[in-house]
């Protein structure tokens, strides 16, 4: 682990700000299904939907938060949407990703800058490389029967 690199209790702040946040949205806790260090150029697969945070200031990297139509339409229900397009689904895909990236702001503080989410939809996200790290960290999720993931792709900036 070198000094610029983000260490377990860190990553503990993400898995506990995923399992959370499906808590409160919809009464049921995510299960932590696994948690990694991928290897590769590019990132883990992903699913069809992708929201992106990027994060800056006295850390630097990405926050991606990915999953499949079902897991999000099932979210919406939960939250009495009615409308499960195309944009509605990219709209919760970044507004998860966005929650998150919030939540670990809260822990890091505000030299943690975040920005507003990107969203992308099938196979825009296949081919995303990793931003600063050699090895993200993968958070595999599994809500009800419907699997998502998290990635940090993190890192301190300040020397």
């Amino acid at each position: 682990m070198t000094l610029n690199d983000i260490d377990e209790h860190e990553i503990n702040v993400f898995v506990d700000a995923v399992v959370q946040y499906f808590l409160q949205i919809t009464g049921q806790k995510a299960e932590v299904r696994a948690a990694y260090l991928a290897a590769g150029e590019t990132l883990p697969p992903t699913s069809e939907f992708t929201g992106v945070i990027k994060i800056s200031g006295d850390y630097r990297g990405c926050i991606y938060f990915s999953a499949d139509r079902f897991l999000l339409s099932r979210l919406l229900l939960a939250m009495n949407e009615t409308k499960h397009t195309d944009d509605q689904l990219l709209d919760a895909v970044g507004e998860i990703a966005n929650t998150l990236a919030g939540n670990a702001r809260r822990h890091f503080g505000e030299k943690m800058e975040v920005s507003i989410p990107l969203t992308m939809h099938g196979t825009e996200a296949k081919s995303l490389q990793h931003m600063v790290r050699a090895r993200p960290y993968v958070i595999m999720v599994r809500w009800k029967q419907y699997e998502a993931s998290m990635i940090v792709d993190i890192r301190h900036d300040k020397q």
